[in-house]
């Protein structure tokens, strides 16, 4: 090769290495690998404090499958948990504290409805996207004054309707419902008992406190009446003490359990007084009982079997919390914004269309609908030998 030509592809070379640092100095995007916050308002003592440490548990859990699945572009999440004590003014105080720092993408509040209703002018005040698990309408409508605000979990409306086509195949007259003395618990009321006229099945509730560790007065009351079957739109915890009060009255008809009262998969000392009670929830709950067909059933069976490995057993609310994450850390990459900054109100507007076939169903968020999670979600379990079932 002559000196010149070999000069010539030097030079070549030369420039090409220089062009591609250049380009990666000046031209190429710089890699953000900045960490995602999530801030978490949970439920860790207090009255609701079980729920509230099952969300911890899945948050945990789902941060370190995000984190160990390459899929955030070589982000990692951090997760900064306060315990609220089930306590609306602590919340309130969590909440403000989480707003001020700036490293926060967003927030997962937990089970507790009046600590998420009363938050929610704060929330729109600060600007910063929240997502609650608590299940009452009030949290995220009306849309308009709740531009920050999304809700997962089940809709007071739809398990409602699905309980009350439950209670009418059953051949079910007359209901006596115990119901949860909070947003939820109210909503709940009015829902079915807007249901139950539209197919003549008479309705008689008794509100409980959320506080109370004593449901026997009221389950009393209610079997009194003689109903056919007793519907539980409580905490998962005072649905078992309902279905043990109800087992000790005269009271031989059918239990009937809403979302809001799924707990645990195994039933544990609630097994013989729960005996073919029915629970209106969704499907991961029982996804053992179910073949994988899609990927989305794999996902759920894949989540169930390592919350149970990790956990020692399963707890269907788990995959809200799952979903609020993975939500959340989705919004984040989507809306870009400046590498290390957080561009809250566009990770808001990526919340705000987001679609996902989630680890708890269909979850559909719109500018008109900021609680995701779709009525298909929902379908009938029934507790058989300790332990909750896919129906049928």
């Amino acid at each position: 090769m002559s000196p010149i030509r070999s000069a010539t592809i030097a030079a070549l070379a030369s420039a090409v290495v220089s062009t591609t640092l250049t380009g990666c100095q000046f031209g190429g995007a710089e890699q953000d690998t900045s960490p995602i916050v999530i801030a978490a308002d949970l439920e860790l003592s207090g009255a609701a404090a079980t729920v509230g440490q099952t969300y911890q548990r899945a948050l945990e859990l789902k941060r370190d499958q995000l984190n160990s699945s390459g899929a955030l572009n070589g982000r990692k999440i951090q997760l900064k948990v306060k315990d609220n004590r089930s306590d609306a003014a602590e919340s309130l105080r969590n909440i403000a504290d989480f707003s001020s720092d700036s490293q926060v993408s967003a927030i997962v509040m937990g089970g507790c409805n009046e600590c998420a209703v009363g938050a929610v002018g704060t929330i729109n005040d600060k600007r910063i996207p929240t997502i609650a698990l608590a299940a009452s309408g009030a949290i995220a409508s009306p849309v308009a004054e709740r531009r920050y605000v999304f809700k997962l979990g089940p809709n007071a409306a739809d398990s409602a309707a699905a309980l009350t086509n439950e209670l009418r195949r059953n051949n079910i007259r007359k209901v006596g419902a115990l119901v949860s003395d909070d947003a939820y618990g109210r909503e709940g009321a009015t829902a079915l008992k807007s249901e139950l006229d539209k197919v003549n099945i008479t309705f008689r509730e008794q509100p409980v406190k959320t506080t109370d560790t004593d449901v026997s007065q009221q389950i009393q009351q209610l079997a009194s009446g003689k109903p056919d079957a007793l519907v539980f739109w409580t905490s998962p915890e005072q649905a078992t003490l309902a279905a043990t009060s109800a087992a000790e009255t005269t009271f031989r008809g059918s239990l009937f359990f809403d979302a809001g009262a799924a707990g645990d998969l195994f039933l544990g000392a609630a097994a013989r007084v729960t005996e073919r009670a029915t629970l209106i929830f969704t499907q991961t709950m029982v996804i053992d009982d179910v073949i994988a067909t899609t990927p989305a059933k794999a996902a759920r069976r894949q989540w169930f079997q390592d919350y149970t490995a990790r956990f020692g057993g399963y707890n269907g609310s788990s995959s809200f919390a799952a979903d609020a994450v993975q939500l959340i850390a989705d919004a984040e990459l989507r809306a870009g914004g400046d590498v290390g900054k957080v561009d809250r109100d566009g990770i808001r507007d990526v919340l705000e269309t987001s679609q996902m076939d989630g680890l708890s169903g269909p979850i559909r968020m719109t500018p008109d609908n900021h609680s995701g999670l779709m009525p298909q979600a929902l379908t009938t379990l029934v507790a058989r030998n300790g332990r909750w079932r896919l129906a049928g």
